[in-house]
Protein backbone atom coordinates (compact mmCIF):
# COMPACT_ATOMS: atom_id res chain seq x y z
CA UNK A 1 0.00 0.00 0.00
CA UNK A 2 1.36 3.37 -1.22
CA UNK A 3 1.62 5.25 2.31
CA UNK A 4 4.10 8.60 1.80
CA UNK A 5 1.77 10.91 0.44
CA UNK A 6 0.55 13.67 2.47
CA UNK A 7 -3.19 13.55 2.83
CA UNK A 8 -4.47 16.83 1.81
CA UNK A 9 -8.01 17.65 -0.10
CA UNK A 10 -9.87 18.25 -3.32
CA UNK A 11 -9.92 22.25 -2.25
CA UNK A 12 -6.37 22.39 -2.45
CA UNK A 13 -5.66 20.12 -5.02
CA UNK A 14 -4.85 22.95 -7.72
CA UNK A 15 -1.52 23.30 -5.75
CA UNK A 16 -0.82 19.43 -6.53
CA UNK A 17 -0.72 19.07 -10.10
CA UNK A 18 1.49 16.63 -11.66
CA UNK A 19 1.79 15.15 -8.44
CA UNK A 20 0.80 12.15 -6.50
CA UNK A 21 -1.43 12.34 -3.77
CA UNK A 22 -3.93 11.06 -1.07
CA UNK A 23 -7.26 11.94 -0.23
CA UNK A 24 -9.81 10.76 2.20
CA UNK A 25 -13.40 10.95 0.79
CA UNK A 26 -17.00 9.41 -0.10
CA UNK A 27 -18.11 7.82 -3.14
CA UNK A 28 -20.44 10.58 -4.79
CA UNK A 29 -21.71 8.65 -7.60
CA UNK A 30 -20.04 5.92 -10.29
CA UNK A 31 -20.00 4.73 -13.71
CA UNK A 32 -18.29 2.53 -15.94
CA UNK A 33 -16.84 2.43 -19.40
CA UNK A 34 -16.27 -1.01 -20.34
CA UNK A 35 -12.11 -0.78 -18.31
CA UNK A 36 -12.70 2.55 -17.16
CA UNK A 37 -14.54 3.51 -14.15
CA UNK A 38 -15.30 7.01 -13.36
CA UNK A 39 -15.45 7.69 -9.23
CA UNK A 40 -17.17 10.80 -8.58
CA UNK A 41 -15.15 11.46 -5.20
CA UNK A 42 -16.41 14.31 -2.50
CA UNK A 43 -14.59 15.62 0.73
CA UNK A 44 -16.14 18.02 2.21
CA UNK A 45 -14.16 20.53 0.59
CA UNK A 46 -15.16 19.98 -2.85
CA UNK A 47 -15.87 17.11 -5.67
CA UNK A 48 -13.58 15.71 -8.09
CA UNK A 49 -13.39 12.68 -10.22
CA UNK A 50 -11.41 9.94 -10.07
CA UNK A 51 -10.36 7.87 -13.21
CA UNK A 52 -9.69 4.13 -12.80
CA UNK A 53 -7.76 2.13 -15.62
CA UNK A 54 -7.74 -1.37 -15.43
CA UNK A 55 -4.12 -1.83 -17.08
CA UNK A 56 -3.23 0.49 -14.92
CA UNK A 57 -4.28 -0.96 -11.25
CA UNK A 58 -3.38 -4.07 -9.53
CA UNK A 59 -6.56 -6.54 -10.14
CA UNK A 60 -7.05 -6.25 -6.07
CA UNK A 61 -7.84 -2.20 -6.62
CA UNK A 62 -10.24 -2.88 -9.97
CA UNK A 63 -11.99 -5.37 -7.69
CA UNK A 64 -12.27 -3.33 -4.64
CA UNK A 65 -13.65 0.01 -6.91
CA UNK A 66 -16.60 -2.13 -8.43
CA UNK A 67 -18.02 -2.96 -5.16
CA UNK A 68 -18.07 0.53 -3.88
CA UNK A 69 -21.59 1.97 -3.27
CA UNK A 70 -23.06 5.46 -3.34
CA UNK A 71 -21.22 7.20 0.14
CA UNK A 72 -18.94 4.93 0.52
CA UNK A 73 -15.73 6.15 2.42
CA UNK A 74 -12.40 5.58 1.12
CA UNK A 75 -8.58 6.51 0.79
CA UNK A 76 -7.51 6.87 -2.24
CA UNK A 77 -3.82 7.71 -4.09
CA UNK A 78 -3.87 8.93 -7.62
CA UNK A 79 -1.80 12.14 -9.86
CA UNK A 80 -3.58 14.72 -10.01
CA UNK A 81 -3.83 16.68 -13.69
CA UNK A 82 -5.88 19.67 -14.95
CA UNK A 83 -8.98 18.74 -17.26
CA UNK A 84 -11.02 22.09 -18.32
CA UNK A 85 -13.65 19.65 -18.81
CA UNK A 86 -14.07 18.73 -15.27
CA UNK A 87 -16.65 20.85 -12.72
CA UNK A 88 -13.47 21.88 -10.48
CA UNK A 89 -10.94 22.30 -13.42
CA UNK A 90 -8.90 18.98 -12.11
CA UNK A 91 -9.22 15.08 -12.44
CA UNK A 92 -7.35 12.61 -10.48
CA UNK A 93 -5.93 9.62 -12.23
CA UNK A 94 -6.44 6.83 -9.54
CA UNK A 95 -3.58 4.32 -8.62
CA UNK A 96 -4.78 2.91 -5.96
CA UNK A 97 -7.53 3.07 -3.10
CA UNK A 98 -7.96 1.60 0.42
CA UNK A 99 -11.71 1.14 1.52
CA UNK A 100 -12.82 1.87 4.67
CA UNK A 101 -16.68 1.21 4.74
CA UNK A 102 -18.60 -0.10 1.62
CA UNK A 103 -21.83 1.88 2.83
CA UNK A 104 -25.40 0.30 3.22
CA UNK A 105 -28.18 1.14 0.36
CA UNK A 106 -28.45 4.81 0.07
CA UNK A 107 -32.03 5.99 0.92
CA UNK A 108 -31.59 9.28 -1.10
CA UNK A 109 -31.29 7.93 -4.62
CA UNK A 110 -30.88 10.21 -7.66
CA UNK A 111 -34.39 10.06 -8.35
CA UNK A 112 -36.71 13.09 -7.60
CA UNK A 113 -37.74 12.78 -3.64
CA UNK A 114 -40.27 14.84 -2.15
CA UNK A 115 -39.37 17.32 0.58
CA UNK A 116 -40.85 15.64 3.48
CA UNK A 117 -38.93 12.28 2.60
CA UNK A 118 -35.89 14.76 2.22
CA UNK A 119 -36.20 16.69 5.47
CA UNK A 120 -36.68 13.20 7.03
CA UNK A 121 -33.43 12.47 5.97
CA UNK A 122 -31.78 16.17 6.21
CA UNK A 123 -28.86 14.51 8.14
CA UNK A 124 -27.78 12.90 4.42
CA UNK A 125 -29.57 15.72 2.45
CA UNK A 126 -26.61 18.18 3.39
CA UNK A 127 -24.41 15.89 1.53
CA UNK A 128 -25.56 16.67 -1.70
CA UNK A 129 -23.67 19.53 -3.68
CA UNK A 130 -26.32 21.98 -3.73
CA UNK A 131 -26.88 21.70 -0.02
CA UNK A 132 -23.05 21.83 0.66
CA UNK A 133 -23.37 24.87 -1.73
CA UNK A 134 -25.53 26.50 1.02
CA UNK A 135 -24.19 25.61 3.98
CA UNK A 136 -21.03 26.86 2.68
CA UNK A 137 -22.02 30.29 1.87
CA UNK A 138 -24.00 30.78 5.24
CA UNK A 139 -20.55 30.04 6.69
CA UNK A 140 -19.39 32.93 4.43
CA UNK A 141 -21.99 35.18 5.36
CA UNK A 142 -21.68 34.65 9.38
CA UNK A 143 -17.42 35.60 8.52
CA UNK A 144 -18.35 38.60 6.59
CA UNK A 145 -20.78 40.00 9.40
CA UNK A 146 -18.63 39.51 11.96
CA UNK A 147 -15.76 40.71 10.01
CA UNK A 148 -17.67 43.69 9.71
CA UNK A 149 -19.21 44.62 12.20
CA UNK A 150 -14.86 43.67 14.03
CA UNK A 151 -13.34 45.81 11.99
CA UNK A 152 -15.46 48.61 12.98
CA UNK A 153 -15.12 48.37 16.13
CA UNK A 154 -18.21 45.84 17.22
CA UNK A 155 -17.49 43.86 20.83
CA UNK A 156 -18.94 40.45 20.59
CA UNK A 157 -21.18 40.09 23.92
CA UNK A 158 -23.36 36.52 24.38
CA UNK A 159 -26.71 37.29 25.83
CA UNK A 160 -28.80 35.00 27.70
CA UNK A 161 -30.96 32.13 25.86
CA UNK A 162 -33.42 31.92 29.10
CA UNK A 163 -35.17 35.29 30.04
CA UNK A 164 -37.72 35.92 32.30
CA UNK A 165 -39.78 37.93 29.93
CA UNK A 166 -40.70 39.05 26.18
CA UNK A 167 -38.29 41.35 24.20
CA UNK A 168 -41.12 43.09 22.36
CA UNK A 169 -44.28 42.33 24.25
CA UNK A 170 -45.85 39.47 22.23
CA UNK A 171 -47.22 36.31 23.12
CA UNK A 172 -45.10 33.79 20.60
CA UNK A 173 -42.86 32.68 23.41
CA UNK A 174 -41.57 28.95 24.44
CA UNK A 175 -42.26 29.23 27.53
CA UNK A 176 -40.11 26.59 30.00
CA UNK A 177 -40.04 26.10 34.02
CA UNK A 178 -36.50 27.59 35.22
CA UNK A 179 -36.57 25.70 38.40
CA UNK A 180 -40.10 27.31 40.34
CA UNK A 181 -40.39 30.12 38.01
CA UNK A 182 -41.44 30.75 34.54
CA UNK A 183 -39.08 30.99 31.95
CA UNK A 184 -38.87 31.99 27.89
CA UNK A 185 -36.55 30.86 25.42
CA UNK A 186 -35.19 34.09 23.73
CA UNK A 187 -36.76 35.84 20.46
CA UNK A 188 -34.22 38.37 20.72
CA UNK A 189 -31.33 39.32 22.70
CA UNK A 190 -31.43 43.21 22.00
CA UNK A 191 -32.18 44.71 25.90
CA UNK A 192 -29.08 42.63 26.77
CA UNK A 193 -27.13 44.48 24.26
CA UNK A 194 -28.68 48.22 25.07
CA UNK A 195 -27.06 47.05 28.50
CA UNK A 196 -23.84 46.01 26.91
CA UNK A 197 -23.70 49.12 24.81
CA UNK A 198 -23.83 51.08 27.57
CA UNK A 199 -20.41 49.61 29.05
CA UNK A 200 -18.73 48.42 25.26
CA UNK A 201 -20.41 51.36 23.08
CA UNK A 202 -20.50 49.09 19.90
CA UNK A 203 -21.86 45.77 20.55
CA UNK A 204 -23.46 42.29 18.48
CA UNK A 205 -24.41 39.24 20.02
CA UNK A 206 -25.18 36.28 17.37
CA UNK A 207 -27.22 33.17 18.64
CA UNK A 208 -30.02 31.56 18.21
CA UNK A 209 -33.70 32.93 18.60
CA UNK A 210 -36.81 31.15 18.84
CA UNK A 211 -40.38 32.51 18.09
CA UNK A 212 -43.55 30.25 18.70
CA UNK A 213 -45.33 31.59 15.80
CA UNK A 214 -47.82 28.52 13.86
CA UNK A 215 -46.59 29.94 10.47
CA UNK A 216 -46.06 27.95 7.33
CA UNK A 217 -44.72 30.18 5.04
CA UNK A 218 -41.55 29.82 3.28
CA UNK A 219 -40.20 32.82 5.16
CA UNK A 220 -40.32 31.57 8.60
CA UNK A 221 -38.42 28.89 11.06
CA UNK A 222 -38.80 28.55 14.47
CA UNK A 223 -35.39 28.56 15.39
CA UNK A 224 -33.37 30.77 13.77
CA UNK A 225 -30.66 32.72 13.94
CA UNK A 226 -29.70 36.43 14.45
CA UNK A 227 -27.05 39.35 14.28
CA UNK A 228 -28.25 42.07 16.71
CA UNK A 229 -25.51 45.01 17.06
CA UNK A 230 -26.68 47.80 19.27
CA UNK A 231 -24.44 51.36 19.43
CA UNK A 232 -24.58 54.05 22.08
CA UNK A 233 -24.44 57.49 20.77
CA UNK A 234 -25.65 56.61 17.29
CA UNK A 235 -28.40 57.68 15.79
CA UNK A 236 -30.76 56.65 13.36
CA UNK A 237 -29.51 57.73 10.44
CA UNK A 238 -26.25 56.84 11.29
CA UNK A 239 -27.40 53.40 12.03
CA UNK A 240 -28.94 53.45 8.23
CA UNK A 241 -25.93 53.66 6.86
CA UNK A 242 -23.75 51.03 9.23
CA UNK A 243 -26.88 48.58 8.11
CA UNK A 244 -26.39 49.44 4.28
CA UNK A 245 -22.56 48.97 4.57
CA UNK A 246 -22.85 45.82 6.26
CA UNK A 247 -25.23 44.01 3.93
CA UNK A 248 -23.31 45.53 1.21
CA UNK A 249 -20.12 44.00 2.52
CA UNK A 250 -21.78 40.70 3.29
CA UNK A 251 -22.53 40.43 -0.48
CA UNK A 252 -19.34 41.65 -2.01
CA UNK A 253 -17.85 38.87 0.38
CA UNK A 254 -19.83 35.90 -1.19
CA UNK A 255 -19.60 37.24 -4.74
CA UNK A 256 -15.80 37.33 -3.85
CA UNK A 257 -15.47 33.85 -1.99
CA UNK A 258 -18.69 31.55 -3.58
CA UNK A 259 -18.07 31.80 -7.03
CA UNK A 260 -18.14 27.77 -7.24
CA UNK A 261 -21.21 27.57 -4.78
CA UNK A 262 -23.01 29.96 -6.60
CA UNK A 263 -22.31 29.02 -9.86
CA UNK A 264 -23.95 25.59 -8.23
CA UNK A 265 -26.56 26.59 -7.22
CA UNK A 266 -27.22 28.40 -10.36
CA UNK A 267 -27.85 32.24 -8.81
CA UNK A 268 -27.89 35.22 -11.18
CA UNK A 269 -24.72 37.13 -9.81
CA UNK A 270 -25.87 40.08 -11.58
CA UNK A 271 -28.53 41.02 -9.66
CA UNK A 272 -26.40 40.38 -6.46
CA UNK A 273 -23.62 42.83 -8.37
CA UNK A 274 -26.01 45.70 -7.58
CA UNK A 275 -25.88 45.37 -4.28
CA UNK A 276 -23.50 48.78 -3.88
CA UNK A 277 -24.59 51.15 -1.14
CA UNK A 278 -26.06 53.51 -0.35
CA UNK A 279 -29.37 51.73 -0.62
CA UNK A 280 -32.63 53.77 -1.40
CA UNK A 281 -34.80 55.14 1.23
CA UNK A 282 -38.75 55.31 1.58
CA UNK A 283 -41.05 56.39 4.20
CA UNK A 284 -44.18 54.18 5.48
CA UNK A 285 -46.18 57.16 3.93
CA UNK A 286 -44.20 56.42 0.79
CA UNK A 287 -44.87 52.96 0.33
CA UNK A 288 -48.42 53.01 0.94
CA UNK A 289 -49.10 55.63 -1.28
CA UNK A 290 -47.01 52.98 -4.23
CA UNK A 291 -49.20 50.38 -2.82
CA UNK A 292 -52.15 52.27 -3.34
CA UNK A 293 -50.68 52.83 -7.55
CA UNK A 294 -50.02 49.30 -7.78
CA UNK A 295 -53.24 47.59 -6.80
CA UNK A 296 -53.44 47.52 -3.28
CA UNK A 297 -56.11 50.43 -2.67
CA UNK A 298 -57.69 48.52 0.71
CA UNK A 299 -54.68 48.64 2.21
CA UNK A 300 -54.88 51.35 4.74
CA UNK A 301 -52.37 53.31 7.03
CA UNK A 302 -51.52 51.70 9.75
CA UNK A 303 -51.33 48.16 8.98
CA UNK A 304 -48.23 46.23 8.87
CA UNK A 305 -47.12 44.88 5.38
CA UNK A 306 -47.66 41.39 5.02
CA UNK A 307 -45.30 39.41 2.25
CA UNK A 308 -47.13 40.59 -1.09
CA UNK A 309 -46.53 44.42 0.42
CA UNK A 310 -43.23 44.01 1.27
CA UNK A 311 -42.52 41.87 -2.48
CA UNK A 312 -44.56 44.57 -4.74
CA UNK A 313 -42.99 47.79 -2.72
CA UNK A 314 -39.53 45.95 -3.48
CA UNK A 315 -40.15 45.24 -7.08
CA UNK A 316 -39.58 48.93 -7.93
CA UNK A 317 -35.58 48.86 -6.60
CA UNK A 318 -32.81 46.87 -7.89
CA UNK A 319 -31.58 47.47 -4.60
CA UNK A 320 -32.66 46.34 -0.97
CA UNK A 321 -34.62 49.58 0.21
CA UNK A 322 -35.10 51.05 3.29
CA UNK A 323 -38.96 51.99 4.60
CA UNK A 324 -38.90 54.14 7.49
CA UNK A 325 -41.02 55.64 10.07
CA UNK A 326 -43.63 52.98 10.78
CA UNK A 327 -46.47 54.10 12.76
CA UNK A 328 -45.69 54.09 16.46
CA UNK A 329 -49.10 51.87 17.18
CA UNK A 330 -47.62 48.82 15.10
CA UNK A 331 -43.87 49.18 16.05
CA UNK A 332 -42.27 47.80 19.38
CA UNK A 333 -42.20 49.56 22.73
CA UNK A 334 -39.07 51.25 22.60
CA UNK A 335 -39.05 52.58 19.55
CA UNK A 336 -38.14 56.49 19.94
CA UNK A 337 -41.23 58.68 18.15
CA UNK A 338 -40.18 60.96 15.55
CA UNK A 339 -39.75 64.56 17.85
CA UNK A 340 -41.16 65.94 14.67
CA UNK A 341 -44.06 63.55 14.11
CA UNK A 342 -44.75 61.30 17.22
CA UNK A 343 -47.34 59.36 15.55
CA UNK A 344 -44.63 57.64 13.54
CA UNK A 345 -40.94 56.11 14.94
CA UNK A 346 -37.39 56.58 14.35
CA UNK A 347 -37.03 52.86 12.28
CA UNK A 348 -36.38 51.04 9.33
CA UNK A 349 -37.06 47.58 7.92
CA UNK A 350 -34.51 46.62 4.62
CA UNK A 351 -36.47 44.96 1.84
CA UNK A 352 -34.53 42.51 -0.04
CA UNK A 353 -35.50 42.18 -3.78
CA UNK A 354 -36.41 39.68 -5.54
CA UNK A 355 -39.42 39.08 -3.14
CA UNK A 356 -37.31 37.90 -0.38
CA UNK A 357 -38.97 40.58 2.27
CA UNK A 358 -37.44 41.92 5.49
CA UNK A 359 -33.84 40.78 6.44
CA UNK A 360 -33.06 43.70 8.72
CA UNK A 361 -35.37 45.43 11.64
CA UNK A 362 -34.02 48.48 13.34
CA UNK A 363 -34.72 52.04 15.47
CA UNK A 364 -33.04 54.19 17.45
CA UNK A 365 -34.18 53.60 20.94
CA UNK A 366 -36.47 55.25 23.62
CA UNK A 367 -34.06 57.43 26.19
CA UNK A 368 -36.23 59.19 27.59
CA UNK A 369 -37.02 57.58 31.27
CA UNK A 370 -40.54 59.47 31.69
CA UNK A 371 -41.82 58.16 27.98
CA UNK A 372 -40.31 54.74 28.51
CA UNK A 373 -42.30 54.66 31.60
CA UNK A 374 -45.19 55.75 29.54
CA UNK A 375 -44.86 52.67 26.82
CA UNK A 376 -44.48 49.88 29.52
CA UNK A 377 -47.83 51.06 30.71
CA UNK A 378 -49.64 51.39 27.23
CA UNK A 379 -48.55 48.15 26.44
CA UNK A 380 -49.19 46.35 29.89
CA UNK A 381 -45.42 45.42 29.98
CA UNK A 382 -45.07 43.49 33.53
CA UNK A 383 -42.41 46.34 35.46
CA UNK A 384 -40.76 43.82 37.72
CA UNK A 385 -39.60 41.65 34.53
CA UNK A 386 -38.07 45.02 32.80
CA UNK A 387 -37.21 46.74 35.86
CA UNK A 388 -33.15 46.28 34.81
CA UNK A 389 -33.87 47.78 31.31
CA UNK A 390 -36.11 50.33 33.26
CA UNK A 391 -32.36 51.23 35.02
CA UNK A 392 -30.58 52.22 31.77
CA UNK A 393 -32.55 54.87 31.16
CA UNK A 394 -32.38 55.97 34.66
CA UNK A 395 -28.41 55.89 34.89
CA UNK A 396 -26.77 57.57 32.22
CA UNK A 397 -29.45 57.36 29.38
CA UNK A 398 -28.21 58.36 25.87
CA UNK A 399 -28.90 58.42 22.43
CA UNK A 400 -28.80 54.45 20.90
CA UNK A 401 -29.46 52.56 18.36
CA UNK A 402 -29.73 49.08 17.37
CA UNK A 403 -30.75 46.60 14.51
CA UNK A 404 -31.18 42.78 13.99
CA UNK A 405 -30.44 40.87 10.87
CA UNK A 406 -31.98 37.74 9.94
CA UNK A 407 -29.56 35.11 9.21
CA UNK A 408 -31.62 32.65 7.35
CA UNK A 409 -33.99 35.30 5.42
CA UNK A 410 -30.39 36.81 4.69
CA UNK A 411 -28.98 32.94 3.48
CA UNK A 412 -32.25 32.81 0.94
CA UNK A 413 -31.70 35.81 -0.46
CA UNK A 414 -28.21 35.42 -1.67
CA UNK A 415 -28.46 31.79 -2.49
CA UNK A 416 -31.92 32.80 -4.17
CA UNK A 417 -33.68 29.93 -2.31
CA UNK A 418 -37.66 29.60 -3.15
CA UNK A 419 -37.75 28.18 1.11
CA UNK A 420 -36.01 28.87 4.21
CA UNK A 421 -36.06 25.37 5.10
CA UNK A 422 -32.63 25.15 3.25
CA UNK A 423 -30.93 27.78 4.27
CA UNK A 424 -29.84 26.04 8.05
CA UNK A 425 -28.52 22.87 8.43
CA UNK A 426 -31.66 21.20 10.74
CA UNK A 427 -34.22 23.45 10.31
CA UNK A 428 -37.19 23.52 12.88
CA UNK A 429 -40.45 24.25 11.82
CA UNK A 430 -44.41 23.88 12.47
CA UNK A 431 -44.88 20.11 13.19
CA UNK A 432 -41.01 19.28 12.54
CA UNK A 433 -38.25 19.04 15.30
CA UNK A 434 -36.58 15.89 13.76
CA UNK A 435 -34.03 15.00 12.97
Amino acid sequence: MEGTQVLTTIKEIASHVGKEVKLGGWLYNKRSSGKIQFLQLRDGTGFIQGVLVKSQVAPEVWDAAKQLTQESSLYIWGTVREDERAPGGFELDVTNLEVIQVAEEYPIAKKEHGVDFLLDHRHLWIRSPRQRAILTIRAEIIKALQQYLNDEGFTLVDPPVLTPSSCEGTTNLFHTKYFDEDAYLTQSGQLYMEAAAMTLRKVYSFGPTFRAEKSKTRRHLIEFWMIEPEMAFVEHEESLKIQENMVAHVVRHVLDNCEAELKTLGRDISRLEKVTAPFPRITYDEAVELLHKEGFSDFEWGEDFGAPHETKIAESFEKPVFITHYPTEIKAFYMKPDPNRPEVVLCADLIAPEGYGEIIGGSQRIDDPELMRQRYEEHNLPKEAYQWYMDLRKYGSVPHSGFGLGLERTVAWICGLDHVRETIPFPRMLNRLYP
